[in-house]
């Protein structure tokens, strides 16, 4: 829609084309913009004529409407790469397979109270060219950047380009070949120059070796827990340090609003990137410390008898569960499932062997979890419902346990989204 709207203001003639259906609101939009639309099918007669398509990122390479528009020579590009043409503004783009958007977010929260003129967009909020769209045009953006929006993007540019983690993800798109996947990542630092910056986390041993094969030219800026560097972002007992030009300021963990050790990653990431963009120290410090966490990322909800529940329905994968559960000190029943994207769920065993007590397994095909976790943990239970997965997970807890919901799989069996899937999740707590 931001890219439509965007493109028409632009004097382009637009056409969207949508195989689903158009919600009512963005029917009566495109009405009053006078765009022209169509849904429920592609016209591919009216599609092959456009000089370029701006294809929306869950949508993948290999679908019929796409292969022929590529096989026709014409360009697919992603929205932000349409919408970068238009923006006068330094770029800000944080990718990674996780912590995106707590660290866009916090980043974001650190800019804008440090007073800078910034807006927020990407894989978050309200769409980069909607923004533009409305002429607000900013003198900084913080973009979230998934692997599927790089994929689109070509001439567009990062001043700043935060590369947080590569962990096997979405490898159903990538031919699960992980390589096709890292490449996707790397694209945040395309067209990067010298006075650039590249923020990347030294202790990612995929992205360690990656660099080894590039010839990146933008300044390196690393961050992470193993070794002291100059300039960067280093652990140091119950610490970090932050230094760029030899200006070196110190954060105690217990200060950090968000707590854990991915938390101290995120939060290192984003403090060299107010170092970047000037911020003072003691701004930087109190945002820091007074940072709201997102929803639906290891979000408490509520106790019920003394038993916690934890909503991290935004763990779409692997990696990102193994932190949710590295963090838990209560013993903990798991809920976990959904739409399984190739996920190996090895790394995941020796913590479900210490921490938790029971498995409900959520989705419409549960057969795989099923068989990696029996005779791991003491208890499998499936559920086809987030209310039949509460209700199980309460019946089995005891007093002091938590119940995290933590899915590892995408949510498109049962849920519109992860959103839809953790609101479903804390209404059914509270209808307990």
């Amino acid at each position: 829609m931001g890219a439509a709207l965007l493109a028409k203001q632009k004097g382009f003639e637009v056409f969207v084309s949508d195989m689903g259906s158009l919600k009512p609101e963005f029917k009566a939009e495109l009405v009053q913009a006078a765009i022209e639309f169509e849904e429920g099918t592609h016209t591919m007669d009216r599609i092959l004529q456009a000089s370029e398509v701006i294809k929306s990122p869950g949508i993948p390479d290999n679908v019929p409407v796409i292969k022929a528009c590529i096989e026709k020579g014409i360009g697919v590009i992603s929205e932000i790469e349409f919408a970068g043409r238009y923006s006068t503004s330094k770029k800000i783009c944080i990718t990674g397979s996780n912590g995106k958007t707590t660290t866009t977010l916090l980043i974001y929260h650190i800019l804008k109270d440090a007073g800078l003129d910034v807006g927020l967009g990407g894989n978050i909020g309200t769409s980069f060219a909607r923004q533009l769209a409305n002429g607000d045009d900013k003198e900084w953006f913080v973009l979230e950047i998934s692997s599927f929006q790089l994929d689109g993007m070509y001439d567009f540019k990062a001043e700043v380009a935060v590369l947080l983690n590569i962990t096997p993800d979405h490898l159903d798109r990538y031919g699960y070949q992980m390589q096709n996947y890292v490449d996707s990542k790397f694209r945040i630092v395309q067209n990067q120059g010298a006075d650039d910056v590249f923020v990347y986390c030294s202790d990612d041993e995929v992205i360690s070796a990656e660099l080894v094969k590039r010839g990146i030219v933008s300044k390196k800026i690393p961050f992470g827990f193993n070794q002291k560097v100059d300039d960067g972002a280093y652990a140091e007992k119950d610490k970090f340090n932050v230094v760029l030009n030899h200006d070196l300021m110190s954060v105690y963990f217990q200060e950090l609003a968000l707590q854990g050790r991915h938390n101290v990653y995120n939060s290192m990431a984003a403090s060299i990137v107010a170092k970047v963009a000037q911020i003072k120290d003691e701004v930087l410090r109190q945002c820091l410390s007074n940072f709201k966490g997102v929803e639906h990322r290891l979000e408490k909800v509520l106790s019920v008898r003394a038993i916690e529940f934890i909503n991290d329905s935004k763990a779409t994968n692997v990696n990102s569960t193994w932190y949710a559960l590295e963090c838990m000190n209560k013993p903990v029943v798991w809920i976990v499932g959904g739409v399984d994207k190739g996920n190996d769920y090895e790394p995941l065993f020796d913590l479900a062997r210490d921490k938790v007590k029971a498995i409900i397994c959520l989705g419409k095909d549960n057969a795989k979890l099923i068989e990696n976790f029996t005779g791991k943990v003491p208890l499998v239970f499936e559920a086809f419902s987030m209310n039949e997965a509460v209700t199980k997970a309460y019946n089995v807890g005891d007093k002091g346990d938590v119940v995290l919901l933590s899915p590892a799989c995408a949510s498109f069996d049962l849920f519109k989204n992860y959103e839809d899937r953790g609101r479903q999740f804390k209404e059914c707590i509270r209808n307990l």
